[in-house]
Formats: C-alpha cells, structure tokens, sequence
C-alpha cells in the first residue's frame, strides 16, 4: 500500500464566505463543483488568512471563481452566519481536529447577468436561474436557504 501523500498546502481557515449573486430580477448565478459533480452552489471561500477581511474574501473568492469583479456598491453584508459540520470527504483540508466551519452569508446584486470565466480546478459549469429553481437545485442547506431569502433582502415581496 502506498502512503498518502501529504497536501503542500496550508490547512484551510474554517472561516468562510458564500456570495450569493444576483441580479435586481432575482437570476442567481450557480457554479458546478468539478470535485462533486452535480453538486451545484454559490460562490464560496474561506478566507486566507486569520486578518483577511470577510468582504476581502467575498471579493477574492468571486474574482477567482467567476472572473466576475464585485464592486463594494454591489457587495451586501448579510449579518448571517451558519455553523455547520464540515463534509468528511473535504476535512482533509483543515488542521487535524477541525470539524466544523463558521460561513458569513453575503450578497452581490449584478445589474443583469455577466459572462463568467470559471476556474476549471475549482468548477465545471454555470449558469444563472430564478431564485426559487436555484435555490432547489443547490446541495448545500445554508446555500439553499440565503437563496429563498433573497425577496426579502433585496425589498421585493415576490
């Protein structure tokens, strides 16, 4: 049997960001996980280092999965975190120990949908749906969850 080979990088923060974006009419960009096919979310990340700023790490994180650029206008604060059990099969990327991931919920309102350049190690596909089929076909709860909210936080009532 082989030994695992250990991963170079750094463990990962369990502080992180989902960014849910939108657009005023409610279109909701989804990225497909290339690690988990079929698993679709938002734009998430944790952050890169203990000081980093949550809407540095909201901004970082777009920028690198999407390309997309998130205006501090159009970046939005939720106030909303969520303390969840991180999934086995990613806890490898955390210290040894570390069970549990504390994510700060944000939103970015896009005037209208954007061309978006993926990533390719991190995602395999996008695409931009209404809230409520968007929020059905997200795997994560929380993810699902910041989604339906989305009337409400932006002033609609629909």
């Amino acid at each position: 049997m082989t030994p695992a080979v250990p991963d170079p990088r750094p463990p990962k923060i369990p502080e992180s960001v989902l960014v849910v974006i939108h657009t005023p009419d409610l279109q909701v960009l989804l990225l497909e996980r290339a690690d988990a096919p079929g698993y679709w979310q938002s734009v998430t990340g944790s952050k890169d280092s203990l000081d980093e700023a949550l809407a540095e790490t909201c901004r970082r994180e777009v920028h690198e999965e999407t390309g997309l650029v998130a205006e501090p206008a159009w970046l939005s604060d939720w106030q909303l975190s969520n303390v969840y059990e991180i999934y086995p099969r990613w806890r490898h990327r955390y210290a040894a120990g570390v069970t549990h991931n504390t994510e700060h919920v944000f939103g970015l309102c896009l005037p209208a949908p954007q061309p978006v350049r993926l990533a390719p190690r991190e995602h395999t596909a996008h695409v931009w749906l209404p809230w409520r089929e968007a929020a059905d076909r997200c795997f994560s709860p929380s993810n699902a969850e910041a989604i339906l909210q989305l009337p409400s936080r932006i002033g609609g009532g629909r």
